[in-house]
């Protein structure tokens, strides 16, 4: 193999600890914008982090407009990283996705012929899991089921209602957010993730279903000067790693 077809002959430990050490979430930026090639390439990276079934239950919405941008900033409550920022992204968990993207699996398959597994999976085994049916009724009867033959051998607990649907789809949205922010740095970039907006805003003003999630929402651009307010802190100690 070579390094075109071997992912991890080229791989650089070092310069992948470089890039998560000097990751921080940054609250002040310069208004120098990122470029749209840059951007585009980090937002595919996000595509790239590992999901459930490989269903990708997630959409970004990149705000660069003045207006919009500004409207979405008062929505984050004001923050200095919002305010900024050159563009914010919202980060979105798609829970009603999964039919969909189950079907455009297999509708846009990478290989001429689709193993007979995978057609089993997606058309058969995705539908049982994720279906919660009208009121959840499907999901409570799957719970049920899941209960009495879990006393006897191991098997999949949930997701069982669409609460747990929201959580499924954050799971996976989440690692894709982590990957954007990643990959942000290593192009020079930062980001600060926040939580703290007002939801009921940034779907409105972003046009959003009911059922989509914001599971954070994004400031990137270059960091500007007292950008990071404080020293590093992480918690140690065996109740944080634990070797068993």
């Amino acid at each position: 193999m070579n390094a075109k077809t071997d992912p991890v002959s080229d791989t650089d430990p070092d310069a992948f600890s470089k890039i998560v050490r000097s990751r921080r979430s940054v609250r002040r930026f310069t208004g120098e914008p990122i470029p749209p090639e840059v951007l585009q390439d980090c937002l595919e990276l996000a595509t790239l982090a590992p999901n459930s079934s490989n269903l990708q239950p997630w959409s970004f919405h990149v705000v660069q407009t003045p207006d919009l941008k500004a409207q979405l900033a008062e929505a984050c409550l004001g923050q200095n990283a919002a305010r900024t920022a050159p563009v914010l992204i919202a980060i979105v968990a798609r829970p009603q996705s999964w039919k969909q993207h189950a079907q455009r699996v297999l509708d846009e398959w990478p290989e001429e012929r689709i193993p007979d597994i995978v057609k089993r999976y997606y058309r058969k085994v995705a539908p049982l899991h994720y279906r919660q049916g009208p009121f959840g009724v499907f999901g409570l009867a799957k719970k049920a089921v899941g209960l009495v033959a879990g006393l006897k051998r191991p098997v999949p607990r949930g997701p069982y209602s669409p609460a747990e649907m929201k959580i499924w789809a954050t799971k996976s949205t989440a690692l894709a957010a982590e990957n954007l922010m990643l990959a942000l740095r290593a192009y020079g970039f930062d980001s600060c993730p926040m939580e703290g907006f007002d939801e009921c805003r940034v779907k409105k003003l972003l046009e959003l279903q009911r059922s989509e999630l914001v599971v954070m929402v994004l400031a990137a651009g270059r960091r500007g000067e007292k950008g990071v307010y404080n020293r590093q802190h992480r918690f140690t100690g065996e109740d944080i790693i634990r070797y068993r």
